[in-house]
């Protein structure tokens, strides 16, 4: 922190980031990620693709201390993080249509039924994702967790500035008629509808090059665990 952090950390500000001075003047296209964890797939992408500038938003300290040492280990100069809540970072610190491409990887699939509002992806986090996507740029998204898969699968689907580059059709697995959204409820929180569960939806993608398997999702793997891939374009 106190050695790389001058260089490489990104002060929160309540007004729009200038992306190319943040970048010491770089025109590369502007990657963002949101909760790097501890860094190590953040930094093999950003040194596979160094045509490419990321900025990486984490809140906790632990991990923005591993990746700045990732940075300092692999010399890497395409690297921005910014240690701060995600959503505030998106409304305030990133304009509008400047992004080239977005990344959220395992994020907290929150297992319990009664937990499912705290999941990130939901409709109207979407809209603000988008917004800040260029005409074309990517949005690409993982879990290991069915049913998280299966709520991101429908949140994005049913966002009409997307378009799912899948050219697979799945059925929802994981969803029951108890889930299903209640008539006149008031609830920001992702519920499906009838229509969603009886419908064939555009479904996944192989794993992209570029995201390396982590340890982690390694041992998903060989315990014969899924791990579900989701790339949309912004229209």
């Amino acid at each position: 922190m106190e050695e790389l952090g001058p260089q490489f950390l990104v002060p929160y500000q309540p007004s729009n980031l200038n992306l190319i001075e943040a970048f010491q003047g770089s025109n590369k296209p502007k990657i963002l990620e949101i909760g790097f964890g501890m860094g190590e797939t953040t930094a093999k992408i950003a040194a596979l693709r160094s045509d490419d500038d990321f900025l990486a938003i984490e809140v906790h300290p632990p991990g923005v201390g591993a990746l700045l040492k990732l940075i300092g280990e692999n010399q890497l100069s395409n690297l921005r993080l910014i240690r701060h809540d995600a959503v505030e970072v998106l409304e305030n610190m990133i304009a509008p249509d400047s992004l080239d491409g977005i990344h959220i990887y395992f994020a907290d699939p929150w297992h319990k039924r009664r937990h499912h509002k705290r999941r990130l992806i939901q409709a109207e986090f979407v809209k603000l994702l988008v917004s800040r996507l260029k005409p074309g740029a990517y949005l690409h998204l993982a879990t290991d967790w069915h049913n998280y898969a299966e709520q991101m699968l429908l949140v994005l689907n049913a966002e009409s500035t997307l378009q799912n580059t899948s050219g697979e059709l799945v059925r929802v697995e994981t969803f029951t008629p108890e889930d299903l959204a209640k008539q006149d409820e008031d609830c920001n929180e992702f519920k499906p509808t009838i229509e969603q569960l009886n419908a064939q939806h555009a479904g996944y993608v192989e794993r992209p090059t570029y995201r390396p398997v982590t340890k982690f999702e390694n041992r998903g793997i060989k315990l014969g665990h899924g791990v579900w891939d989701l790339v949309y374009k912004k229209k």
